[in-house]
């Protein structure tokens, strides 16, 4: 059965930010929460979204959002929320800035433990209407501003998906100029997120057409027409980051139809606290391992892959993006992100009971994809 959705109202181009007055005052937020980390205030990017606000709006700022969200985090700017009076949520930064925020959005207006909201106890048919939420992304990888998912390290130390269309953000606010400032690395490792998001999306057996269509032109954005490395290569590349953080967007548009095994083995890696892993990274570093096990199931979707990427028709899709990670700087492996053999048993079954895995093109059991960590750490 098709299902097409594409909910959130997406504000995109070079000074959107100023745009931001106008969703507040749209969605009736008065006092809201801005859910960020320390980084975005320490570079002055908060300084400029809250230029944007109008001055008898007074924001409450919650700065603890860590690299991965945790339960933790959430439970303590759920805290904030309550007691600062708040009415809304701004969420400003990557991807953790604003999954943190949609799961605050859910903790404020719902009963009892976070953990019985993730998709695998439930959660999709038990999430009702949440805090309004607008976010306002400050990279181009994950396109959590306009999907509907909030993935968050539990007390039991999962890291678990929260999944309801009442989670996307009532509006996204994409001003690529808030991204000018992202180191190299980060803009490598989350331009990769953004690609993985698009190519999982293209495998993915479901049927949405659109959706697809979708991931296809952020993956001829970002590596056919080489957006991804420009904006690496030249961060103030104003061209390269407008196109990066529509890909991005895109990329989160495109996978209504569906993720992978790119994505649950990212989470179990993700899940790994002493590590702190990066999810776009992960995802890159594990990619070419996902597409050689997938290759089978996706003979339909290589061409039109390779098509958007710009290469031959003859060329080895997982090969050419080991190479393009290689350029960009990224790790080679898993075991040179700090991932050792003693962990894959636990990562195997976490993988195989994350959510992503079912919308993989080809099934993965606990023992499959043990095999796949070890291609992936080699």
């Amino acid at each position: 059965m098709a299902n097409l959705t594409f909910c959130t109202t997406t504000v995109l181009d070079h000074g959107a930010i100023s745009q931001l007055a106008a969703a507040l005052q749209a969605n009736g937020i008065k006092r809201p929460l801005i859910c960020t980390d320390k980084g975005i205030v320490a570079a002055g990017i908060l300084d400029k979204v809250r230029g944007a606000i109008p001055n008898d709006i007074q924001p409450v700022i919650y700065d603890g959002t860590p690299a991965n969200p945790t339960e933790n985090a959430v439970l303590e700017a759920g805290e904030i929320y309550k007691s600062e009076g708040c009415d809304g949520i701004v969420s400003v930064g990557g991807g953790s800035s604003i999954d943190l925020g949609k799961a605050v959005a859910l903790n404020v207006t719902h009963e009892g433990d976070l953990l019985g909201y993730t998709a695998g106890m439930g959660g999709v048919a038990k999430i009702g209407a949440v805090a309004p939420l607008i976010a306002v992304p400050t990279t181009s990888g994950t396109g959590s501003e306009v999907s509907s998912g909030s993935v968050v390290i539990m007390n039991n130390g999962e890291k678990l998906i929260l999944a309801s269309k009442n989670l996307i953000p009532r509006m996204a606010i994409c001003d690529p100029q808030l991204t000018i400032g992202l180191p190299p690395m980060l803009t490598a490792a989350t331009g990769m997120d953004a690609m993985a998001h698009c190519i999982e999306a293209v495998c993915s057996p479901q049927v949405n057409p659109p959706a697809e269509a979708v991931g296809l032109d952020g993956i001829r954005r970002g590596l056919g027409q080489g957006f991804l490395e420009a904006a690496v290569a030249d961060g103030k590349n104003e061209e390269a980051r407008w196109n990066m953080m529509l890909a991005s967007t895109e990329g989160a548009m495109a996978f209504t139809k569906g993720l992978g095994a790119v994505h649950s083995m990212s989470h179990a890696c993700g899940s790994i606290k002493e590590l702190g892993l990066h999810h776009g990274t992960l995802n890159a570093v594990v990619m070419p391992t996902v597409l050689r096990y997938n290759h089978d199931r996706i003979g339909e979707a290589l061409p039109r892959i390779r098509e958007a990427m710009g290469l031959k028709q003859t060329a080895d899709v997982a090969e050419e993006i080991e190479a393009l990670n290689q350029r960009l700087g990224l790790p080679k492996n898993l075991k040179e992100m700090g991932v050792t053999e003693d962990r894959i048993d636990y990562l195997s079954a976490h993988a195989a009971r994350d959510v992503c895995t079912f919308t993989n093109p080809k099934p993965a059991s606990a023992e499959e994809y043990a095999g796949m960590f070890r291609d992936a750490m080699a």
